[in-house]
C-alpha cells in the first residue's frame, strides 16, 4: 500500500478533536465500504455486546478495505450508528482500546449517531470511505 494521501483539517483556533478529526482532504482512489455491523462472515452475531459487536465491525471494514488495497492509513471518513448512546458513552474507553488496537493512528472525520438498526441484534453500524493513493 502506497502513502495515504490524506490530510487532516483542523482549523486555527479550534480544539483539538478526541478521537477524530474536524475534517479531512484526501486525493485518490475511493474505497466505500457499505454499514458492517458485528457479525463475521458466516453470519453469526461475535457477541451480543457492544464492546464485541464493535470490534467485529471494524474488523469487517478493514477486511472490505483490503479487497481495494487499503487499510487503516487510508480511512477519511466513518460514520457510526450505534442502537443505545448511553450504552456507547459507558463503554466509550473499551471501544477506543479496540479503535486504537485495529486502526492505530489513523483518526478520520467521524460522525455518530443514535439509531435504531436495522438487524435487531445489532447494537452498532459502521461505514467507512477511504482514499487510497493513485
Amino acid at each position: 500500500m502506497g502513502e495515504a494521501a490524506v490530510e487532516i483539517l483542523s482549523p486555527p483556533g479550534w480544539p483539538r478533536p478526541s478521537g477524530h478529526a474536524h475534517g479531512v482532504a484526501a486525493a485518490g482512489r475511493l474505497v466505500f465500504v457499505a454499514g458492517q455491523i458485528g457479525w463475521g462472515a458466516d453470519g453469526e452475531f461475535a457477541s451480543e455486546e457492544l464492546v464485541g459487536q464493535t470490534r467485529q465491525a471494524l474488523e469487517n471494514c478493514l477486511t472490505v478495505l483490503r479487497e481495494a488495497g487499503a487499510g487503516p492509513e487510508h480511512v477519511a471518513r466513518m460514520t457510526w450508528f450505534v442502537a443505545d448512546r448511553e450504552d456507547y458513552r459507558a463503554k466509550r474507553a473499551e471501544i477506543g482500546r479496540i479503535y486504537r488496537e485495529l486502526m492505530g493512528s489513523a483518526y478520520p472525520a467521524m460522525s455518530l449517531v443514535e439509531v435504531r438498526l436495522l438487524e435487531p441484534r445489532a447494537l452498532v453500524e459502521i461505514e467507512v470511505t477511504a482514499v487510497v493513493p493513485a
